[in-house]
């Protein structure tokens, strides 16, 4: 949190910072988001605001969260709030204050001093087009979303050298963990289960990464980033406000869906733009409660999208299967983000279906405990979930080809807070492939 001076005798400028040198206790890995200013600063230790797994807190369970702390300076007048977070940013590692983390050990349950922590070094041949590759250790077996399974599991994770490969984690608690890979530009994600550290000693791992495939790739929209930032209204800068803040962070309903779609979305692949032509949010419905800009629910050519692409003969002569892969960056079924089924809700599960050619593949039930609260909480980065549909390739024909990507109709739950009833999903990334 930043204070600019305007409200200070003086002028001088301060900054209020939570810094978390060591995130090992916390849920979520990387992909973990939440509120985190309202006029405090908060420290979100487990939360499902935006789909995040949360712990079954019950009989003995035991859990130490941290260490972090909070960080207060003070600038001059023209200290800008870079500046400040930069002087936060010096402690912000699991290094820092270790030996005194050490000393208090045997007073912090369940805290790992030094002595039984190790290093993981990898080594990572990657795809070919693969930036801001990550490497994560986390729960062993399961995805590192849902690494609240196990209350005693911890979590690591750092960046990939794109030009060497190489990786190093340093002051890993010692345990059995999986190691997940992913990057920028890739579908797909590489996991590994039963990477052993021990203490005082270092673990290497050599990876040779190959993206997934089921085919020659006939198009895709948007990138596999795990986030629906590249469409309309995501990372694009509001130029309108004097920090230009990017348009996700805005109150949702200042983006009004009909106005911008008047027909609905209709992407053309080799012609459409992502960032102009395809929204952030597929809603079934639009406007309605919780929408203080349109207080009347909105139907006509919201819960159907349409990808329109041409196929020559070529393309398809002699070839059998085709694989449309849909990785969400975020969903919101009728559980909103309880993660809890309500047997009232007829859409806690819900439904996404594609049509190919208006011939309806089989449709995938996205299931309560996958569902988030996104969009309409300013983000784009939420719980990621991905199907493939697969499906004969007689159902495509030479020339122009239509995908129908439908929600249920009004598809809609009951809310509490004032949030929009419509369930909705937020694209990653999509792909044809056929073989």
């Amino acid at each position: 949190m930043y204070s600019d001076g305007k409200y200070s005798n003086d002028g001088s400028t301060f900054g209020a910072w939570l810094v978390m040198g060591n995130k090992e206790t916390y849920f979520g890995g990387p992909l973990h988001s939440d509120l985190v200013v309202d006029g405090i600063v908060y420290n979100y230790m487990v939360s499902n605001h935006h789909g995040d797994g949360t712990p079954n807190i019950t009989d003995g369970f035991d859990r130490t969260f941290g260490p972090s702390y909070f960080h207060y300076n003070k600038g001059s007048p023209t200290t800008t709030l870079q500046e400040l977070r930069e002087d936060a940013l010096q402690y912000y590692s699991p290094d820092w204050n270790a030996d005194f983390y050490d000393d208090i050990a045997k007073y912090v349950p369940n805290y790992a001093p030094t002595s039984k922590r190790g290093t993981w070094k990898g080594h990572v041949k990657l795809p070919k087009g693969a930036t801001k590759p990550l490497a994560v250790l986390a729960q062993n077996g399961v995805d590192f979303q849902d690494n609240d399974q196990d209350t005693k599991a911890l979590q690591y994770w750092a960046d990939i050298n794109p030009k060497t490969g190489n990786v190093e984690i340093p002051r890993v608690k010692e345990g059995t963990y999986r190691l997940t890979i992913y990057a920028d530009g890739i579908f797909g994600q590489y996991t590994q289960d039963n990477v052993v550290i021990k203490a005082r000693k270092t673990q290497n791992t050599h990876v040779n990464w190959q993206e997934e495939s089921a085919g020659k790739e006939i198009f895709r929209i948007g990138t596999p980033d795990k986030s629906a930032g590249e469409y309309k209204h995501g990372y694009e800068l509001d130029l309108t406000k004097p920090l230009q803040p990017e348009q996700y962070r805005k109150y949702w309903a200042a983006y009004d869906f009909p106005t911008d779609f008047p027909n609905g979305v209709v992407y053309k692949v080799g012609e459409s733009d992502a960032a102009k032509d395809f929204n952030y949010i597929h809603w079934s419905v639009f406007g309605g409660y919780a929408n203080s800009v349109r207080t009347e629910p909105y139907y006509e050519n919201v819960n159907n999208w349409t990808i329109q692409f041409d196929l020559s003969k070529k393309e398809i002569n002699h070839k059998k299967k085709a694989t449309f892969t849909v990785q969400l960056a975020g969903a919101k079924t009728a559980a909103g983000n309880t993660d809890v089924y309500n047997a009232t809700e007829p859409y806690a599960n819900l439904p996404y279906t594609v049509a190919v050619n208006g011939r309806d593949l089989k449709p995938w039930v996205i299931p309560y405990y996958h569902s988030s609260s996104c969009g309409v909480r300013s983000a784009v980065i939420c719980y990621n979930i991905d199907k493939k549909f697969t499906f004969d390739t007689s159902l495509l024909v030479e020339g122009l080809n239509e995908f129908t990507l439908s929600l249920p109709y009004n598809a809609i739950d009951y809310e509490s807070a004032v949030l929009p009833q419509s369930t909705y999903v937020q694209y990653d990334a999509l792909r044809l492939e056929i073989e």
